[in-house]
C-alpha cells in the first residue's frame, strides 16, 4: 500500500452510538467514499443465519470475521481515487479484543501496522444524549465510554493522531472532519 492511497483512507472510530456512522452517513451524501461498518454488517448477517460469530456468543470468531470484512473494505477502497471514509479500521477489532479481555492474535497485530489509514484518526467522544440500544447495539452507555477509551489507547498505540469530533450536528461536524483534512 503506498502512502498516498493510505493518506485517502480516514478512520470514524469511538464507542457505539456516538454518531459515526450518521457522519459518515452525511459525508457520503456529500460526495464522498465511505465503508460500511464491519460490526454491525457481521451482526446482522449472523442473525440471520444463525450464526455463532456474534459478540455474545463467540467474541474471538466474531474479530476474524470483522478482519476479513475491514481487509476487504480496505482492497475496495483501493480501487477507488477519492477519499473514502471508514467506519471504523483494523485497530478497532484490537481495541476490541483487548476490552473483552482476550488475547490479540499476532497477524491482526500484522494487519493493524500493514494496512495503514490516515495519520489523523477522527474519534467520537460518547455522547449520552443521542446513545441508543437497538438490536445490534446491546452495549450499556457503560460499555461504549470503555470502548471509547479502549479506542483511544489503541490507535495512539499504532501511531495515530487522534482528532476529537465536537458533539454538535451532523452537518457541523462534517465541516468540522473536512475542514481538519485539508
Amino acid at each position: 500500500m503506498s502512502e498516498s492511497q493510505s493518506h485517502r483512507f480516514i478512520v470514524l472510530t469511538g464507542g457505539p452510538g456516538s454518531g459515526k456512522s450518521t457522519l459518515i452517513d452525511h459525508l457520503q451524501g456529500m460526495g464522498y467514499g465511505r465503508s460500511q461498518e464491519a460490526g454491525r454488517g457481521i451482526i446482522q448477517d449472523q442473525v440471520a443465519i444463525a450464526g455463532q460469530a456474534l459478540p455474545w456468543t463467540d467474541p474471538a470468531l466474531f474479530a476474524e470475521l470483522m478482519l476479513c470484512w475491514e481487509l476487504r473494505s480496505y482492497r475496495i477502497a483501493a480501487a477507488q481515487t477519492a477519499p473514502v471514509f471508514f467506519d471504523r479500521g483494523i485497530p478497532d477489532i484490537v481495541g476490541y479484543l483487548k476490552l473483552e479481555g482476550l488475547p490479540v492474535p499476532d497477524h491482526l497485530h500484522a494487519a493493524a501496522q500493514r494496512f495503514r489509514y490516515h495519520r489523523r484518526v477522527f474519534i467520537a467522544p460518547p455522547w449520552p444524549e443521542i446513545y441508543e440500544q437497538d438490536n445490534e447495539r446491546k452495549q450499556s452507555y457503560d460499555e461504549a465510554e470503555r470502548t471509547y477509551e479502549s479506542m483511544v489507547a489503541t490507535y495512539t498505540a499504532y501511531g495515530y493522531e487522534l482528532v476529537h469530533l465536537p458533539l454538535a450536528a451532523v452537518a457541523k461536524r462534517a465541516q468540522f472532519v473536512t475542514d481538519s483534512l485539508h
